[in-house]
């Protein structure tokens, strides 16, 4: 049996920038995806702190160091510059080895959004 499980969180985030015009997403800066261990193009839930917002949808890698979280296309109508976020990414695994599995969750200055 398959269950889906925590594999990766970014721990409350500053939102930078939301951008409607743009095709969907969520960019990322490069340093907090290697730090919390996502990549490009991974499927992530994104919860705003400060409206209760839930969405899904997959990352963009911003440019390494610039702290940028960015809601791209219509879920940039879920949140405003300055909210908190959180991002989470699951993974899905055998029940046994899911038993063992150790998630990467890093949190993040939320004033600058760069990795302590």
């Amino acid at each position: 049996m398959y269950i889906e499980v925590l594999k990766s969180k970014i721990h409350r985030v500053k939102l930078t920038q939301a951008d409607v015009n743009y095709i969907g997403s969520i960019t990322i800066d490069e340093n907090l995806m290697e730090a919390s261990n996502i990549i490009e193009g991974e499927k992530v839930q994104v919860v705003n702190i400060n409206n209760g917002e839930r969405l899904e949808t997959y990352v963009i890698k911003g440019k390494r160091g610039s702290g940028e979280v960015c809601l791209n296309g219509p879920a940039a109508r879920k949140a405003v510059v300055g909210d908190i976020v959180i991002i989470i990414a699951y993974a899905s695994m055998e029940f046994e080895e899911a038993k063992n599995f150790k998630p990467t969750i890093i949190f993040p200055d939320t004033n600058t959004n760069q990795v302590k």
